[in-house]
């Protein structure tokens, strides 16, 4: 921005398109330097950077609040954030990711991944990984799912994830309700909301298997994975009725949807 005191733009629109494409943190000086200006182009865009600016300060605090439960929550070690995603789909594996993040970078925008864009969820997770301390990821199949029920599941899942993180952790914060999975495990109630590392551990494990389910519409086609992601869509159940199953269903939780021969 340092040019921007040496060279001012003149006319209305190029004042308007300064203030469409300034930064966070070159608004307030950009607002303070035209905010005198008379014209009613200017004007609006004055207002829409200065509405902008709010906006993000409240998301910052935002952010910040879920890097201080993490540090309220954790200790002054390595707190590892745990979550899962695909425990509810009836195809594809179960997944859990393993994330610990530092206090510094503050990763901005990041939250429950249910809450982003896919987009958006890409480019954090490319910055979690530039940036986390150690992330560790597992993935339970359908088979063992069937074999083992998903409670089983699920707790083999996190104990692989907290393994493959390669860390000792001095706590390891998990989304949800009790595993004992670990000794040091705290569970939080909408965690994935409200905490960073978990939030972190939610949109990696988000991002990873939804690459994976991608990758399974082409082996397995007409299953429509790549928008379902193995959740139970029309579109998915419809499939399932004219086609049977295919081998990354999970049987135990298709029998609903299969057209069974009457016994009489």
């Amino acid at each position: 921005m340092a040019e921007y005191g040496q060279i001012r733009p003149g006319t209305a629109r190029e004042i308007c398109a300064l203030l469409s494409d300034a930064s966070f943190d070159e608004i307030p000086a950009l607002v303070q330097r035209y905010s005198e200006d008379p014209r009613a182009q200017v004007k609006r865009a004055v207002a829409l950077a200065s509405r902008r600016h709010e906006k993000e300060v409240s998301e910052r605090e935002r952010v910040r609040g879920m890097y201080q439960k993490m540090q309220e929550l954790g200790t002054e070690g390595i707190v590892l954030g745990i979550d899962e995603v695909g425990r509810g789909a009836v195809a594809g594996p179960l997944t859990v990711c393993a994330v610990a993040l530092p206090k510094e970078p503050i990763i901005w925008g990041i939250n429950d991944s249910k809450q982003l864009t896919p987009a958006r969820r890409e480019a954090l997770a490319a910055q979690i990984a530039q940036h986390a301390q150690a992330v560790g990821i597992a993935h339970i199949e359908p088979a063992s799912i069937d074999a083992v029920g998903m409670a089983s599941a699920l707790r083999m899942a996190m104990a692989h994830a907290i393994t493959d993180a390669g860390v000792e952790p001095d706590a390891v914060l998990i989304d949800g309700n009790p595993v004992h999975v670990h000794p040091k495990e705290r569970c939080v109630v909408k965690g994935d909301a409200t905490i960073a590392c978990i939030a972190a551990a939610s949109i990696v494990a988000k991002v990873t298997r939804d690459a994976l389910m991608v990758a399974y519409d082409a082996e397995y086609p007409g299953y429509h994975f790549a928008e379902s992601k193995g959740y139970a869509s029309a579109e998915h159940i419809a499939a399932i009725k004219e086609k049977g199953l295919c081998p990354i269903h999970r049987s135990s939780f298709c029998s609903n949807f299969l057209e069974t021969p009457p016994l009489f």
